[in-house]
């Protein structure tokens, strides 16, 4: 009995180094959750026994078990590098069948897909509007994350906003009617760029004309140096803008004069700010709504795992969201190697979620999560387990040594 109390000793010792080795051999890995081996005694009594002077049996592995403590953030410069800051997995597809991983190093493969370095493809949920620059996703469905690579399409300008003070001292001008390549027919000019449907910028101008009546005024608007439209606006005794005429003050330019087989451009001006003060001249603000097309520049990915595209016209779409899931008891997932795991009963049914809801952590771009490893706890622990083999082959040599005094007895 000795011997065999102090051989399952040595096993545990051993299995106790062997954990502690493999923690200390996967300390740089990433995404990696350290283990412990958990002992139990061994209690052997017969029907009847007495407790109170019954001896163990010795000692088993009872089991091996994760630890899912949150590991350090390392940042790196690759935006497609993600980190965990909180509960939660990433969710891969290994050939249609889902695996979990705490380890965010994702790359872009030929087809645009997001995959690890083992070719398994991230899961995410797709844009309720593709092409839009809206975060909303559809939750409901999940399926392979997929990055866009191609041109942004451009956008033809159907609003411009124009926020002007036009002075209130301002005299007619000394010449008529209004010719938009002499500056002696206006007073007061200013310009933008809007697009046509091709994103084809092109000049557009408008030109303030004082009436003969203190609070009135004529804005003459042209297009590549064409005029297309002109708009009467009425201000009251306070410089407050009261009507424009006609109503809405549209401006169309057609297709023909575009040049460039683009549609018709249509598009809507807006001078509700504008204003007739006792005030210098200015613009205040000038804005529209159109942009070219665009190239991609980047992506990005924040905190609820929305992913990103940006482009050169200064746009952005968004392409998809990070999926994320959970497990009620992780500690019950199966280890598969590199870095991933397996559902298991024990674990119960994954809950799959946005990141940021719920008990799921946030995304960090641009950054890891390393191993949960102390190294200077495991030397700890292998000094601890070296001597308890020590201490575990004693109690044999000293079994031993009494059984070879029993067998000498003449």
């Amino acid at each position: 009995m000795p011997f065999n109390i102090g051989l399952s000793g040595l096993n545990a010792a051993q299995a106790d180094l062997q954990t502690t080795g493999n923690n200390v051999s996967n300390s740089g890995t990433t995404g990696f959750k350290r283990s412990r081996a958990e002992f139990g005694d061994v209690f052997a009594q017969s029907f009847g026994g007495i407790s109170q002077t019954a001896i163990g049996s010795g000692t088993s592995l009872l089991a091996v078990s994760q630890q899912f403590s949150q590991g350090r953030t390392e940042f790196t410069e690759n935006g497609l590098d993600l980190a965990i800051n909180g509960e939660g997995f990433f969710v891969l597809s290994d050939g249609g069948s889902r695996v979990f991983t705490r380890a965010g190093e994702f790359q872009v493969d030929r087809e645009g897909f997001l995959v690890n370095s083992q070719g398994q493809q991230l899961q995410g949920y797709p844009p309720q509007t593709p092409g839009s620059a809206e975060a909303e996703f559809n939750t409901g469905q999940l399926q392979d994350l997929r990055l866009q690579t191609g041109d942004a399409p451009p956008q033809a300008t159907t609003d411009v906003e124009a926020l002007v003070n036009l002075r209130s001292d301002a005299e007619e001008p000394p010449v008529a009617p209004f010719d938009l390549e002499d500056p002696e027919t206006y007073n007061f000019s200013t310009s933008l760029t809007v697009y046509d449907s091709l994103g084809t910028a092109r000049d557009a101008s408008m030109y303030f004309v004082k009436g003969p009546n203190d609070l009135e005024w004529t804005v003459h608007v042209g297009v590549e140096g064409e005029e297309y439209a002109a708009f009467d606006l009425e201000f009251d005794g306070s410089g407050q803008l009261v009507d424009v005429a006609p109503d809405p003050a549209e401006v169309t330019v057609p297709t023909a004069d575009l040049g460039n087989g683009a549609e018709d451009l249509v598009f809507e001006l807006d001078f509700g700010g504008t204003t007739q003060y006792g005030g210098d001249y200015a613009v205040n603000d000038l804005n529209q709504n159109g942009f070219a097309s665009g190239r991609l520049t980047g992506i990005d990915i924040d905190q609820s795992g929305a992913v990103f595209a940006r482009f050169t016209n200064g746009q952005s779409t968004v392409l998809g969201q990070v999926a994320m899931a959970n497990f009620t008891n992780p500690q019950g997932l199966e280890q598969l190697g590199n870095n991933n795991w397996a559902e298991t009963f024990s674990a119960g049914e994954p809950v799959f979620a946005a990141p940021g809801t719920g008990n799921l952590g946030t995304i960090q771009s641009g950054a890891l999560e390393a191993s949960n490893v102390d190294i200077a706890q495991e030397l700890v622990n292998l000094i601890t387990a070296q001597r308890n083999f020590q201490a575990n082959a004693q109690t044999i040599s000293a079994a031993d040594q009494v059984t070879q005094t029993i067998i000498n007895i003449r």
